[in-house]
């Protein structure tokens, strides 16, 4: 595609419906994975958000990261997000999952689930209250929004986004 076409309409329009049908996918380790139900409960309602959660990585194109990550569960992680398609999303859901919280000085935790996989939208707290999920994900709609897909970048480009 030449680099003077315009494709913002067609972005938009892609962004949209990404973000207006976000699949989840659940994966909670530890107590934050309770509030992490509760989302999903009729009190906060992700389906409002178009947000629909599914069993199987290959379904989903949002993780949700909520606990403690072991250093045994971290391979298995790695494995689930590359299972995911393309473009695919990531939020870490507490204070454990966030940076290794109160057991990161323990021999068999990761220190985030950031030394793992990319993550996308960071949720604080210990637990997180359901209202900082939903919060999250409106911040991860609101980046989505943002993405361009239909510009080709240049190899140069690309090498700088990676490095």
């Amino acid at each position: 595609m030449p680099e003077f076409t315009v494709t913002t309409k067609i972005d938009e329009m892609l962004n949209w419906t990404r973000k207006s049908s976000l699949w989840y996918m659940l994966f909670g380790l530890a107590c934050c994975a309770i509030e992490m139900m509760q989302t999903g409960g009729p009190r906060s309602d992700l389906d409002r958000f178009g947000a629909v959660p599914r069993a199987t990585p290959r379904q989903s194109d949002l993780m949700i990261v909520a606990g403690t990550l072991t250093l045994k569960m971290a391979l298995r992680t790695k494995v689930l997000y590359d299972q995911m398609p393309d473009p695919k999303y990531v939020i870490s859901m507490g204070s454990c999952s966030n940076c290794g919280g109160l057991f990161q000085l323990a021999y068999s935790v990761c220190d985030g689930v950031d030394k793992v996989i990319p993550v996308d939208v960071y949720v604080p707290g210990c637990p997180p209250r359901p209202e900082s999920l939903t919060e999250g994900l409106l911040k991860l709609q609101e980046k989505m929004m943002q993405e361009k897909w239909l510009v080709r970048r240049s190899g140069a480009e690309l090498a700088a986004a990676e490095a």
